[in-house]
């Protein structure tokens, strides 16, 4: 080596070539140190995963145990924060805090709630009652909101605070008292274990039973009743003539539509508009939700804001975006009171709020904390709202929206051109953005439109992209106007522009309904695999950095995972009905009867229902038994009273499965070696799903039970199903 080799090494030093591990490291802190102001986004989250395990627990905890952990969990963060811990440290123990924060919340929320939950009684009753509303149509009529005075039978400790009645002809207005001769009983339980749980949703909300009432509605005089029920109806009664008015104005099918947006009064829609909005994807536009808020509460804004700007006294005087925060504030508020509060409104309305409330505080209105906050707040209020469709697919699509804010690359403003390029460049903008939010709003909720609705709109975001524009700026601004201004007798134009929104709406919902295979049916996934799902979402979502794609495959979990065995049979609540799986098809037994539930166990299942056949049957008013074997599963008695000996010895030579709706006494000779269900085990369990065992010549079958699966809960501790339906 030379003299000048020799002083060049002495002068540069050796560099050596960092290791994959090092690099890895250099990588991961990186991603770690890009969190280092989204760290306490997780809280909400931790938050609601505490309400979440509370509410699949089986058996009800014990509050103080829960309070005590969260005292201990909140108190050793807090004293972490104090000492000075690295995040590293102090992150964990917010999670923990959170979490068992959130678990006893939803205790607290529980007791808070806890009402009188009507049994189910053996023959109708009189119920005399408040009208407190006029609610959704169902299969047998319209239906009402009632607040029960007296009920005979009933002690008034054991008077639910609220009941849900069916009612013949045209429903009696909010505000009125009634007298009604109905058949009682609890709220259902889940069409089948697992699924969707009405009787849980109506615990929170005071709602304690359902009545089917026989006769005619009878009005009658009622003492006065406390003043906040009387303020209730009142707003209910002016909330249900406002949608009589828009309906007279615009007609039944375009002004049920409009009435169902702006009030929530769903009575004027037809099965068959619903089902379109449904197979078209448009259904969300029906439910006063997160959309309808930042519509009204945006034009408000904005509207308020140029007002502002127009007038320069006002606005060299006044902080212009502040009052027009205020102003938006106050539309949201009073579209919270029009619609009737329902649990998605109050959602969206604090959601809204909160956004208002930072431009006030000179923040920015959206941004991924904001949304933070408002998940925080209304979990704390409502914690229950973890376990429901609405509160998921909306604040998965926010986060998804805000994310997709976040990282949307600024425009570069021109300095001078054209206005054609100007405008051609702002149209492709505002269509790129369009498309952009739809397909992350679609991909968020998508998980959970397949678990919980188990259908996939195919043509969605085709539907959502043609009417979105036509939402946005015509159809919701002119309703607002409109129905603000109908008190006064002067929303008809605005109800009119509003009219033919609508039936654009319909329209396109119409068409892209009509198309080939516009709808597929999904089976739902494990009951586990949702959370695995919505933790990738909010992974992708809060994340900052690449590594948030790992969040992808966990997002698609729902879509990939592997679904369990199909039932081979399910029978449900109180046995007065039954389908068998048979090539990809639920086939119903009784046609028609209990059709809601049929429909929700074959959509769970991913099955397509089908009227069982003519052929190979013999039916009659009280049962229907398969003439062999091969023909079906399953022999039903649905009779109100038990069958004697020779039925019952004919319903079990006829089927491996007899069920019976009453309880059965003695068995007969013939019923060795099949699986008899009766009216004893109906009350026990509720609905039923049943596996056939694959040994060859074996009639084993393995069985899942409602009320195994619900657990022992204060809305699940109910006397038995509902027993009256004998399908005449």
């Amino acid at each position: 080596m030379g003299e000048g080799s020799v002083s060049e090494a002495l002068i540069r030093p050796e560099t050596t070539k960092p290791t994959p591990g090092a690099r890895l490291r250099v990588w991961l802190a990186d991603e770690a140190a890009a969190q280092t102001l989204r760290w306490r986004l997780w809280a909400p989250v931790a938050f609601g995963g505490g309400g979440a395990i509370y509410f699949a627990l089986r058996s009800e905890p014990a509050l103080w145990p829960l309070l005590l952990m969260a005292a201990i969990a909140g108190a050793g963060w807090m004293a972490a924060r104090r000492r000075g811990w690295a995040r590293r440290l102090t992150w964990p123990l917010m999670i923990l805090a959170c979490l068992a924060g959130g678990l006893a919340a939803a205790k607290i929320r529980t007791e808070m709630v806890t009402a009188p939950i009507a049994p189910a009684l053996g023959e109708a009753t009189v119920i005399e009652a408040w009208v407190v509303d006029v609610d959704s149509p169902g299969e047998r009529g319209a239906r009402i909101v009632v607040a029960p005075v007296w009920i005979r039978g009933l002690a008034p400790d054991q008077t639910p605070v609220r009941l849900r009645a069916t009612v013949r002809g045209d429903p009696p207005r909010p505000g009125e008292a009634v007298r009604l001769f109905a058949i009682l009983n609890p709220p259902p339980a889940p069409a089948s274990p697992g699924a969707y749980d009405f009787g849980r949703n109506a615990f929170f909300q005071g709602m304690g039973g359902i009545a089917f009432v026989l006769g005619e509605t009878r009005r009658l005089d009622l003492p006065s009743a406390p003043w906040r029920l009387r303020l209730e109806m009142a707003v209910n009664s002016a909330r249900y003539a406002l949608a009589e008015r828009i309906v007279a104005r615009l007609g039944e099918r375009t002004g049920g539509i409009a009435a169902a947006m702006t009030t929530s009064h769903e009575a004027w829609i037809s099965q068959a508009d619903m089902d379109v909005m449904r197979d078209s994807g448009l259904a969300h536009i029906l439910s006063v939700s997160g959309l309808h808020m930042a519509i009204v509460g945006g034009f408000v804004f904005f509207g308020a804001r140029l007002g502002v700007a127009a007038w320069p006294w006002l606005a060299l005087r006044v902080p212009g975006k502040k009052v027009a925060a205020l102003a938006g504030l106050t539309a949201v508020g009073a579209y919270l009171v029009v619609s009737g509060a329902p649990p998605p409104a109050e959602r969206a309305a604090i959601t809204a709020s909160i956004a208002f409330l930072a431009i006030l505080l000179d923040r920015q209105a959206v941004t991924m904390h904001g949304l933070a906050v408002a998940a925080f707040v209304v979990l704390a209020i409502q914690p229950e709202a973890i376990v429901t469709p609405g509160f998921q697919m909306s604040f998965a699509a926010t986060a998804a929206l805000v994310a997709l804010v976040e990282a949307w690359p600024q425009r570069v403003r021109e300095i001078s051109a054209p206005w054609p390029i100007v405008a051609a460049q702002r149209f492709g903008g505002w269509m790129t953005a369009a498309v952009a939010a739809s397909v992350v709003a679609g991909l968020a909720t998508g998980p959970f439109a397949m678990q919980h609705f188990n259908r996939t709109a195919m043509y969605g975001l085709l539907a959502n992209l043609g009417t979105a524009p036509v939402a946005d700026f015509i159809l919701m601004p002119a309703l607002a106007l409109g129905a603000a201004l109908e008190p006064l007798g002067l929303g008809g134009p605005f109800l009119a522009v509003a009219g033919w929104g609508v039936d654009l709406m319909l329209a396109i919902g119409g068409w892209t309904a009509g198309l080939p295979g516009a709808v597929r049916t999904v089976a739902s996934a494990p009951d586990y695999v949702l959370p695995i799902a919505f933790l990738g979402v909010l992974f992708v979502c809060l994340w900052q950095g690449r590594l948030r794609w790992l969040g992808l495959p966990l997002a698609a979990a729902v879509l990939v995972w592997p679904r369990a065995p199909t039932p081979d049979l399910w029978i449900g609540d109180g046995g007065t009905n039954a389908a068998f799986h048979h090539q990809a098809q639920a086939v119903v037994i009784r046609p028609g009867v209990r059709a809601f539930a049929v429909d929700l166990w074959s959509r769970r299942r991913g099955l397509t229902t089908a009227d069982r056949p003519e052929a190979g049957w013999t039916c009659d008013r009280s049962s229907c038994r398969p003439e062999s074997l091969e023909s079906g599963p399953v022999a039903l008695w649905w009779g109100r009273e038990a069958p004697d000996a020779e039925k019952m010895a004919a319903l079990c030579r006829a089927a491996s499965v007899v069920s019976v709706r009453t309880a059965v006494v003695a068995l007969p000779a013939s019923c060795d070696g099949r699986l008899v269900l009766d009216g004893v085990d109906f009350t026990r369990g509720g609905a039923v799903e049943l596996w056939r065992d694959g040994s060859a010549g074996a009639n084993r079958w393995r069985a899942v039970w409602t009320a195994d699966a619900r657990g022992d809960r204060p809305w699940a501790r109910q006397p038995g199903p509902d027993l009256s339906d004998n399908g005449a």
